[in-house]
């Protein structure tokens, strides 16, 4: 049975250096990819990294319940759709969910059999560190990111399981023990 895993974690602390490292070590996972209304990054390609949309089409998207979760996040939607998730679990592939703690509350109340996995940084400062560090941000977008870092640890009950990424490597191991475990 292909498990269907949900990671989330605060803006910055290495959710895509972690699933780079998985998808190494299980290629066969398929990353899902998310719509968003976000306007894209250098080096970012619709289909990719994301399905950019309009805010109008993605308020469709919802209205017609094909979005597995959505939510909105620093002014931004993004959304999981809901088909090519249950298309991949049908065949038999594990498939993961990079997406934030409002997400991986709808995942849980659609698809109770999800696992859900929280990223954790190694401490406040590191976070924040990370964050700037990464210069893909304004200071007050940082800032926002910052404030809702502080919102969505707080949720960490949520889980069912807490990773600290204090070692990619190692948390790593972790998810790919998510994905891979018989039950």
């Amino acid at each position: 049975m292909a498990h269907l895993v949900v990671l989330s974690g605060p803006s910055g602390v290495g959710k895509s250096a972690v699933i780079s490292h998985v998808l190494q070590e299980l290629p066969d996972t398929w990353l899902s990819v998310s719509a968003t209304t976000r306007t894209p990054r250098p080096g970012e390609v619709n289909g990719v990294n994301y399905f950019f949309t309009s805010v109008e089409e993605f308020e469709v998207l919802v209205a017609q319940g094909e979005l597995l979760e959505w939510a909105t996040f620093a002014g931004n939607r993004y959304g999981t759709p809901r088909q090519a998730v249950q298309a991949r679990l049908d065949a038999g592939i594990p498939v993961l969910l990079e997406i934030e703690v409002q997400g991986a509350m709808q995942v849980r109340a659609t698809m109770p059999e999800a696992i859900l996995v929280f990223l954790e940084p190694p401490s406040w400062a590191e976070l924040e560190s990370r964050l700037i560090g990464r210069g893909t941000e304004t200071p007050d977008q940082v800032d926002e990111r910052l404030q809702t870092a502080r919102d969505e640890l707080k949720s960490v009950d949520f889980f069912d399981h807490v990773v600290v990424n204090d070692d990619v490597s190692r948390a790593a191991a972790e998810l790919v023990s998510y994905l891979s475990s018989p039950n």
